[in-house]
């Protein structure tokens, strides 16, 4: 692969800074995107996902596609530059599989799925012939059908972050 000179490069309005020219020239700008029309089919797939971050990353390197620089970007979404070089990078490196938002490391919530089963199941029942669920009242339901114990705070986490009603167990945001 031949190296690249900064005569290479597209002439166009800059904003990051690219380094490692040939000559003493360093020019500060865009990083040179590109995507194909798969890629962006994908990406504006990506853009209205219910998970804000992955949404975000996606709206951020079409965005970057159309020009928007890294600042007016950042500013935008209310992050860093770098954030936003790094959600591109990201992209450039993994493609569209790498915007997407992967499993969590580590081993999967049992106790928080189990919970999330429990309520939705009692949940589940029309509003005039269900009792009002405390959280101390949940957690008791959820020890005695599930066999797993929650905490009352994380029960009240978990269903934060969780729409019980969801069969799918998206996120409400």
């Amino acid at each position: 692969m031949a190296k690249q000179t900064c005569a290479d490069w597209p002439t166009r309005d800059f904003d990051d800074s690219v380094s490692g020219c040939d000559s003493e020239v360093v020019v500060v700008g865009k990083s040179p995107l590109a995507a194909s029309a798969e890629q962006r089919d994908g990406l504006e797939r990506l853009a209205v996902s219910s998970n804000r971050a992955e949404a975000d990353r996606a709206r951020a390197v079409l965005l970057s596609l159309s020009g928007w620089t890294s600042a007016a970007i950042g500013e935008a979404f209310g992050v860093r530059e770098d954030t936003v070089r790094d959600w591109r990078s990201t992209f450039v490196r993994g493609g569209v599989a790498g915007v997407e938002r992967h499993p969590a490391p580590g081993c999967s919530p049992v106790k928080a799925e189990a919970a999330l089963a429990v309520a939705r199941e009692l949940f589940a029942a029309p509003v005039e012939n269900r009792i009002n669920w405390t959280l101390p009242r949940l957690s008791e339901q959820i020890e005695r059908r599930a066999g797993h114990r929650v905490s009352r705070s994380r029960l009240s986490v978990v269903l934060r972050k969780k729409d019980p009603m969801r069969v799918d167990g998206g996120l409400t945001w």
